[in-house]
C-alpha cells in the first residue's frame, strides 16, 4: 500500500512536470496545469502509472503489450479522471473535443498513443530507477504525506465545487512580490 502511494505521488508529480513543460511547447493558452490547489500534482498520472504498472510482472519481458496496455489502461484512467472532475466537481482540465475521433472530448487516438509511448517510457527506464529510489523513503514520512494531500484534496475539492472553475487553483497569480512579477511574465512568454 505504501509503495503504491509513492508511486502515484511520484508519478502525478512528474506528469504536473509533463503537462506544463506540454504546455509551453505547444504554446497553449492555459500554461497553469496543476490538478491541487497546493501541490505540483496531476492525479490522472498517478493513476494511469498505477494501473500501467500492475501487471507489469507479467508483462514487462513483452513491449508490444506493454505499448497495448499502457495505452488502454492509462486512456481509461484518463477518461475515468475527466468524468470525475466534470461530474463530481463541476470542471473540465481538459478538453479534446477539437481532435478527431474523440469520445465527450475526455479522451482521443492522438492522445492514447501518447500514453502508449509514455507508458513504454515508464516502465522500460523510469520505473526501475524510481522503484529503487522510493523505496528508501523512512515510514513516518508516510502519514505525514498523505495527511497533506487529504488536506490540499479537500481544500480543492471545496474550491472547485465552488468556483466551478480550474483557475481558482492558480492563487499565485493574484501575489505582487517583484519575484513573482517576474516569475508570472516568464509564464506569459
Amino acid at each position: 500500500m505504501a509503495r503504491s502511494f509513492w508511486y502515484f505521488i511520484f508519478y502525478s508529480f512528474l506528469g504536473f512536470l509533463a503537462e506544463t513543460a506540454f504546455a509551453r511547447a505547444v504554446r497553449a493558452p492555459k500554461r497553469d496545469r496543476k490538478c491541487f490547489y497546493l501541490l505540483p500534482l496531476c492525479p490522472v498520472y498517478g493513476l494511469g502509472a498505477l494501473l500501467i504498472l500492475a501487471p507489469m510482472p507479467q508483462l514487462r519481458p513483452y513491449p508490444l503489450f506493454v505499448a497495448i496496455w499502457s495505452a488502454l489502461a492509462a486512456t481509461a484512467a484518463e477518461y475515468a479522471m475527466g468524468l470525475f472532475y466534470e461530474k463530481a466537481l463541476g470542471v473540465a482540465f481538459w478538453d479534446y473535443a477539437h481532435l478527431p475521433c474523440n469520445l465527450r472530448g475526455r479522451i482521443c487516438p492522438l492522445f492514447s498513443f501518447f500514453w502508449c509511448l509514455l507508458g513504454l517510457l515508464t516502465v522500460y527506464v523510469i520505473h526501475p530507477i524510481a522503484a529503487a529510489a522510493l523505496e528508501g523513503l523512512p515510514p513516518w514520512l508516510l502519514p505525514v504525506a498523505a495527511a497533506i494531500l487529504a488536506a490540499d484534496g479537500a481544500v480543492t475539492v471545496r474550491l472547485l465545487r465552488k468556483t466551478g472553475s480550474t483557475d481558482a487553483l492558480c492563487w499565485y497569480r493574484n501575489i505582487s512580490l517583484p519575484v513573482l512579477t517576474n516569475f508570472k511574465s516568464n509564464l506569459k512568454n
